[in-house]
Order: C-alpha cells, then sequence, then structure tokens
C-alpha cells in the first residue's frame, strides 16, 4: 500500500511538472515580450480590491511564462481615479480598476451602471454585464484611448444613519444623507424624501461623527472597512444601486501588444474577475456578520417599501435617457429583461 501511495505521489508530481513545462514552453514559443505594466487602484492593498488587483498579476506572469512584470500601487498612490484615467490615456500608465462613474465624462453611456433598482441579485448584473449589452459599453471606450477589459464588483449599496431604521419609504423624510457628487443621486434620494447632501468620500466619516450628516450610502463592505459602524447605529438594507467597478487598460500600450499578449492579458482579466467577484460575495456575509456583532442594528425593507422606492426612482432613470441616450438606456432594459426569460 505504502508502495502504492509512493508510486502515485511520484507520477502526480511527474505530471505536474509536465505540465508546467508545457505552460512555460507555450509562453517561451508565443509572440510574448517582456513588459512592464503599472497597475493602480484607489483601496488599500488588504482590500479586495488589492487582493484581486495581486491576482491578477500572479495569473499574468504564469501566463507569459515570467515575461510581464506587473507593479501595484494601492492606496490612490498614483493618483484619483480621474488622474489615473488620464494618464491611461496617455499612455503614462498601463492599467486602472476604479468605479465607472469616472468615466461618465468621457462616455456618458458608463452613466447607466448608476442606476438604481436595475437588478434582482449580484447574478443578474454578472448576466447584463458580461453580455453583449456590457461588452458593447466596453467597446465603446476604445475611441476615446482606453480599453475596457471586465467588470469587477463594487456591490449592493444600502443605507446607514444615526436617526432611525429604514422600515419605510416615509422614514427617510428630514434624513440628511451624505450621496456622491452626482445629480441623478441627488434627485434620487431628494425625490424619495430625504435631504441629499453631495459630499466627497475622504470628507465622510467626520461629518458622521460630527453630525454633519445623518447618514449616507455603500455596500457593506465599505461600511465595514470605513469604520462607519462606529458612528451609524442603523443599517437598512435597500440594495438600491449595484456598483460595478471596471478594468481598464490604456489604449496606447495595448496597441503595442500583439494578438498572443493581448490574449493572455484577457484570460488573466478574466479570471480576476471571477476571483474578485467570489471574494467581494464571500466578504459581503463576512461584512454583515462582523457590522452586526459590533452593535448595527440591521433591517430588512419591506418588498411593499422597495416597490415605493423603485417608483420614485422610475422619474429619475427616464430623465437619465438624455444623458446617456435612449438606445442605451432601451438597451439596457432589453438586457434586462432578456435574464429573466
Amino acid at each position: 500500500m505504502k508502495t502504492s501511495k509512493s508510486m502515485l505521489k511520484t507520477l502526480t508530481a511527474a505530471a505536474l511538472g509536465v505540465a508546467l513545462s508545457v505552460g512555460a514552453v507555450a509562453a517561451s514559443a508565443a509572440d510574448i515580450k517582456p513588459r512592464l505594466i503599472r497597475f493602480g487602484y484607489g483601496l488599500n492593498q488588504d482590500s479586495k480590491q488589492g487582493r484581486a488587483v495581486d491576482y491578477f498579476a500572479e495569473e499574468l506572469g504564469k501566463l507569459s511564462g515570467g515575461k510581464f512584470k506587473v507593479k501595484t500601487f494601492g492606496g490612490a498612490a498614483l493618483g484619483s481615479d480621474v488622474q489615473m484615467q488620464n494618464a491611461l490615456i496617455g499612455g503614462a500608465q498601463e492599467l486602472l480598476v476604479g468605479s465607472t462613474s469616472t468615466l461618465v465624462g468621457i462616455d456618458p453611456r458608463m452613466g447607466v451602471w448608476d442606476l438604481p433598482f436595475l437588478f434582482d441579485s449580484a447574478e443578474q448584473a454578472d448576466k447584463v454585464l458580461d453580455g453583449d449589452y456590457g461588452q458593447k459599453l466596453l467597446d465603446g471606450l476604445q475611441e476615446h484611448g482606453l480599453v475596457g477589459l471586465v467588470y469587477w464588483e463594487n456591490g449592493f449599496r444600502n443605507l446607514t444613519n444615526s436617526k432611525r431604521p429604514i422600515e419605510k419609504m416615509s422614514d427617510l423624510d428630514g434624513i440628511k444623507l451624505r450621496v456622491m457628487q452626482n445629480p441623478m443621486y441627488l434627485d434620487l434620494f431628494k425625490s424619495m424624501g430625504a435631504n441629499a447632501v453631495p459630499m466627497s468620500f475622504s470628507e465622510l466619516f467626520t461629518a458622521l461623527e460630527t453630525k454633519a450628516v445623518d447618514g449616507q450610502e455603500n455596500p457593506v463592505t465599505t461600511i465595514q472597512s470605513s469604520k462607519f459602524y462606529e458612528v451609524q447605529p442603523y443599517l437598512s438594507l435597500t440594495r438600491h444601486v449595484y456598483s460595478p467597478w471596471i478594468v481598464t487598460m490604456s489604449k496606447v500600450f495595448w496597441d503595442k501588444l500583439s494578438d498572443d499578449e493581448k490574449a493572455i492579458v484577457m484570460e488573466a482579466a478574466k479570471k480576476s474577475r471571477d476571483f474578485e467577484r467570489k471574494d467581494s460575495r464571500e466578504q459581503a456575509v463576512k461584512a454583515m456578520a462582523f457590522l452586526k456583532e459590533n452593535g448595527m442594528k440591521i433591517n430588512e425593507v419591506p418588498a411593499d417599501e422597495v416597490a415605493k422606492m423603485r417608483e420614485k426612482a422610475q422619474a429619475v432613470i427616464n430623465a437619465q435617457a438624455s444623458v446617456v441616450g435612449q438606445d442605451t438606456l432601451d438597451g439596457l432594459r432589453a438586457a434586462i429583461a432578456a435574464t429573466k426569460e
């Protein structure tokens, strides 16, 4: 029995060695040159964003036989998302993962991903983002100097505040709520009765702590990592917006790559997408447990009250047709409808 086990281990090791050798030979035989990629992102390295960037770097290194070196820069070390985006367009940086909202300035159609109450689940969002519709929007970035590779997940946004649980839409009346500096978010929460206050994220914790604002809205992982639970007793699960992140590459750099190099970049990007989404969803479950253990009172908003919020949101969504384009909005609705067939 010991001999059989030993032989099995030997055969397994030999097979693994052959597989690794074949991979190395394939990489060396392909048209792959030594490349340096600077990959910037806004969150810290120990965030889900940072873990996925590191995963991408490792995968691309393997697929290129060590020829592609990815240098990662977390914590906005290379600047804000807008600054990094401009660096990609100019060819001074190769890769970025950040909010789709940042892209609205160069391609207004990207504003569709900020629209409220689009998706019933993360899995439904995956189908739309990874399908023909999501790809069409990615392809449209090339004329602006960027190559959209894949969508990662930020997550569903939920409400926190220091006043009361949001159990019905009328509970938002008079709540001073920080929102992103985005006119659509202002219109959405004003329509639901809140006193919406645009504010940069960097100012938010202090504003909550000093009661300059009563509440805010973000995914539960951000609520945990930003320690909002220290100053916000109530978390209400509205899931009012699903936020993706987008991985973009400089077109200046992309156009220098061979077909083989483009193929391995895309393979590493898709693997990182699947890794990041799995990690994101696992972290969201853990974050919910953590927030509860640390004193937050968490409530689900009843379906009939969510329906009222959705109804208010329709006017905001329809108004965006003049910004994103009616065809873009109609295409999104058709893509969402197709997931329910």
